[in-house]
């Protein structure tokens, strides 16, 4: 049966409103922080406000999610992030490549299954994302992309003097338009004239900190929320490359290595270097070229001064806040079921057997007799990493008051 608003569309195309009020409306967009805020997603919502140019991460309480009107079971309790900047179109070809072959499956070169639970998913190609940001020069933003590969967007650049184009981890709030510039190979020629021949790193950190653009850790300044982290100087980016994570800077060991300088002058005013013992002089050397990050995990570590991050929040932070909806969604992904340790045979999982539904009085196990609560630690505690400051918390497998 032909529906009554068909014949309607083509007037529609001539009228000022771009949905007309007759035309149904699944999606939602819901605030769950401030739900009076929030509106239909129709042309009477109000048009959203500019984002500051000078905002390197989200504001608090700025979470917009798009609901479902529930038409079917599948998308009754589907929730999705609201990214409508995102590019619609393919990728760009010649930066990707297809996924085919065992990886699909979780299985290394030999054909065991190393990852499980993985398998089957839709047809995907695997973008080429430029971790090193090696190459200077400013970069054009050209559009945002979605990557079915991983949690937070990408961003397709293209370098103004070679027309180059190459795929970038986006920062939040990086929008078509902006301009982004690497400086892990030095400072430009340019920006040296600009500042007169004089190096001030305060100045510096005016020109060069900005959303977006790549630089050595110790020209970041303290307090400056950085992602897509390189542990070494000549690695790529490691750290904090998933959706909405970051890293903070809270100390540069050049400052502390100052502060002990002053305190052994004193009242003298003047500093002997020969007075200096070699373990002194060696453990200043030493922390003067290393910078304190704190991760989003809670841990702290040492980075290396030369080592680069970019500047800025990951992408789509309201990524943790997104529900599937229903089993097949996962399937979609490349997910497969996993099933539980209680329900298999003895044979099968430390949690089998038995009578009833019960594990037998076992702590949390992996199918390899592992404990598997709260990250238990498997380094050995001889082999202690120097670079962690403060290790994440973790409880070690033991019951907190409170939890089960």
């Amino acid at each position: 049966m032909l529906q009554p608003r068909i014949p309607f569309r083509a007037f529609c195309r001539g009228c000022q409103s771009a949905t007309p009020v007759w035309r149904r409306s699944y999606a939602q967009v819901i605030d769950p922080v401030h739900p009076s805020t929030s509106v239909l997603d129709t042309a009477h919502a109000n048009p959203p406000l500019a984002e500051p140019e000078d905002r390197v991460g989200p504001a608090k309480g700025e979470v917009r999610l798009r609901r479902y009107t529930p038409r079917t079971p599948g998308i009754r309790h589907l929730i999705r992030p609201v990214n409508d900047h995102l590019w619609r179109g393919r990728p760009w070809y010649p930066l990707t490549i297809p996924k085919k072959g065992h990886a699909r499956g979780g299985r290394n070169n030999t054909g065991h299954v190393v990852v499980r639970h993985r398998g089957g998913g839709h047809k995907r190609r695997i973008r080429t994302v430029d971790f090193m940001r090696q190459q200077g020069g400013k970069h054009f933003v050209e559009r945002i992309e979605h990557d079915p590969g991983r949690s937070a967007h990408i961003a397709l650049v293209r370098n103004l003097e070679t027309n180059e184009r190459t795929y970038i981890l986006a920062a939040e709030g990086l929008r078509p338009g902006d301009t982004v510039e690497s400086y892990r190979s030095g400072l430009p020629e340019r920006l040296i004239k600009e500042m007169g021949g004089t190096l001030d790193q305060g100045v510096i950190a005016s020109k060069t900190a900005w959303k977006g653009n790549c630089l050595k850790l110790g020209m970041i300044p303290v307090g400056t929320p950085i992602f897509n982290i390189a542990p070494t100087k000549d690695s790529i980016g490691k750290i904090c490359r998933s959706a909405g994570t970051h890293g903070i800077i809270i100390g540069k060991g050049e400052d502390s290595v100052q502060k002990e300088m002053i305190k052994l002058i004193g009242d003298s005013g003047s500093l002997d270097m020969s007075s200096l013992t070699p373990d002194q002089l060696k453990r200043f050397e030493k922390a003067a070229n290393y910078v304190t990050v704190r991760l989003s995990s809670g841990e702290v570590r040492l980075i290396d001064k030369e080592a680069v991050a970019t500047i800025g929040v990951a992408s789509n932070v309201n990524f943790k806040y997104r529900s599937l909806g229903k089993a097949g969604r996962s399937r979609w992904l490349g997910i497969r079921p996993t099933v539980r340790g209680l329900a298999m045979n003895a044979s099968d999982h430390p949690h089998g057997g038995g009578r009833g539904k019960s594990k037998g009085n076992r702590i949390p196990m992996s199918p390899w007799g592992i404990p598997a609560k709260s990250g238990y630690k498997t380094r050995p505690k001889n082999k202690i990493n120097a670079m962690v400051v403060t290790p994440r918390p973790r409880n070690q497998g033991k019951r907190r008051r409170g939890y089960a």
